[in-house]
Formats: structure tokens, C-alpha cells, sequence
């Protein structure tokens, strides 16, 4: 099994402060030492030095406080994204923020200083994690097999944060595997694969057979399945050419069967807002 644009990587996550309070920092870094898995590489108590040490050490975070002396909130705001364009900026003010809209289109967060410490660290978390946008799995030709489609489907929806859409992903999951074996009597691929809107599935095998959805009877099963994979769906379809595994050479040897999947609005988990 592979997944594509998975992190294995251990590397910590690199961390600068911006508070011209020095206890406040204190608090943070030991908050983030406790924790594990973070580096404070910096430490501003001013909006300059904030700027000048964003540009040099280009942390994955900056946690910037507002009322700093010398730079008014906005305006450092955009300095240090500037300054360090990969950046994320974590805003941990005492101020809640007049205009949540704005902050909210250029900070990947909003915490005020009376939050618990242990929320601000799991935002932290959240915002420095990797987001795969793709994942894959090789399958047999065997019917156990879509049990393993049904449980690789199951895991990476929760490593994505897309808990919600397990029932409906398992169902179009289930019937596409489960089509693949009956009509391409091959191995075959399960592809994943996020965009903001959809998530979607694809079965790609070596076979030639393509499944089609039948009008539901009282005699016939077959093709019933894609009936309920149309309902489910966006949008679903069919392509023919090179299977994955195949060993054909021709056009027309594979398919790829597909399905979207509508994807909830994005989690507001990354935004604290101030709607306590």
C-alpha cells in the first residue's frame, strides 16, 4: 500500500514567538516543549524583529500577538507573510478581532490569550500537519479483497478529517471493487484523491468488461449497484484505456471507473473565532 503525498517525516515543527510579553512566551514555549514534536526556533518581542526573523529563519509557524508596540496588528500581519511567504500565522491575541473576516482569509488561526494553552498547541498541531491530497492501494483479484478496499477507504477518510462521508464512500467503494472483479476478472487499483469540493474514488483495472446500471427488476442484481452509485454521487463515469497493471499494449485495454463525492464545507476547526 502506498499513499501519495503522505508524510512520514518526524521533523519537528519550527515554531517563532511573537509577544512583546516575556512570560507569555515562557508559557507557550514551555506549553510546546511539553508537548513534543515542536522547535522554537525564534523569539520577537517587537514587529521589526518579528519581520527580520520571519525572513531569515522561515518558520512553519509564526504564533503573532497584535498589540505589539511598534506595528499595528494588520499591517505586521502582512509584513510577515511577505516576509515569509510558506509561513503560517497563528494569531494569539487578548484582543478579540473586529473583523473575524479578515483574519480569517489571511491566518490560519484566531486564539484568545484566555483559551487553554492545551487548545492553542492542538491548532498548532492541526495547521502544521501535512495534507495528502492523494492515496492509492494495489488489490488482488479476490473477493476478500474489497474488504481491504472497504478498510484502506475507511482509515485514510479519517486520517483526511472526512469522517462524515464514510458511509457514502464505503457503499461507492464497496460496488466499485466489487464490479471490477466481476467484469475485468483482474487486479486492480484504488485511487483517492481530494480537491476542495469532491472526493473521488476511482477503480482502475486491466480488464475490458465496463459495468453499466440497469433499471431495477425484480430478477436481476446486476448493474443495480451503479444505480445507487449515481445517486450517491455528483457525478461518476467511465474511462476506457490502459488499465493500471495492465500489460496490453493497445488502446482501449483498461478502465478506470470513478466516482465524486461532495465534500462538506470546510472544518471551521483551524478558526477559533470569537463566538465565546
Amino acid at each position: 500500500m502506498t499513499a501519495a503525498g503522505s508524510a512520514n517525516s518526524t521533523a519537528s515543527i519550527r515554531v517563532l514567538l511573537v509577544d512583546d510579553a516575556e512570560d507569555i512566551r515562557r508559557l507557550i514555549r514551555t506549553a510546546l516543549r511539553f508537548r513534543g514534536g515542536f522547535e522554537v526556533v525564534g523569539e520577537a518581542a517587537t514587529g521589526a524583529e518579528a519581520v527580520a526573523q520571519a525572513a531569515e529563519l522561515h518558520p512553519d509557524i509564526v504564533v503573532l500577538d497584535l498589540g505589539l508596540p511598534d506595528l499595528a496588528g494588520r499591517d505586521l500581519i502582512a509584513r510577515v507573510r511577505e516576509s515569509s511567504p510558506p509561513s503560517q500565522v497563528v494569531v494569539f491575541s487578548a484582543a478579540e478581532a473586529s473583523d473575524p473576516s479578515w483574519f480569517e482569509d489571511r491566518t490560519a488561526g484566531y486564539v484568545l490569550k484566555d483559551a487553554d494553552l492545551d487548545y492553542l498547541v492542538d491548532l498548532l498541531e492541526s495547521v502544521a500537519a501535512p495534507r495528502p491530497d492523494e492515496a492509492v492501494l494495489d488489490l488482488p483479484q479476490d473477493l476478500a479483497s474489497v474488504k481491504e478496499a472497504r478498510r484502506f477507504v475507511m482509515q485514510q477518510l479519517l486520517d483526511w478529517g472526512l469522517e462524515s462521508m464514510r458511509d457514502d464512500a464505503f457503499l461507492v467503494v464497496s460496488e466499485l471493487a466489487a464490479n471490477a472483479l466481476t467484469h475485468a476478472a483482474s487486479d486492480y487499483q484504488v485511487r483517492l484523491s481530494l480537491s476542495p469540493t469532491a472526493l473521488r474514488i476511482e477503480i482502475c483495472d486491466s480488464g475490458t468488461g465496463t459495468p453499466e446500471p440497469q433499471p431495477p427488476t425484480m430478477t436481476q442484481d446486476h448493474g443495480r449497484g451503479l444505480l445507487m452509485v449515481s445517486a450517491l454521487s455528483a457525478s461518476w463515469g467511465i474511462d476506457v484505456g490502459p488499465g493500471e497493471g495492465s500489460d496490453a499494449a493497445g488502446p482501449g485495454s483498461g478502465k478506470v471507473v470513478w466516482a465524486e463525492l461532495t465534500r462538506a464545507a470546510p472544518s471551521e476547526l483551524s478558526w477559533s473565532g470569537t463566538d465565546d
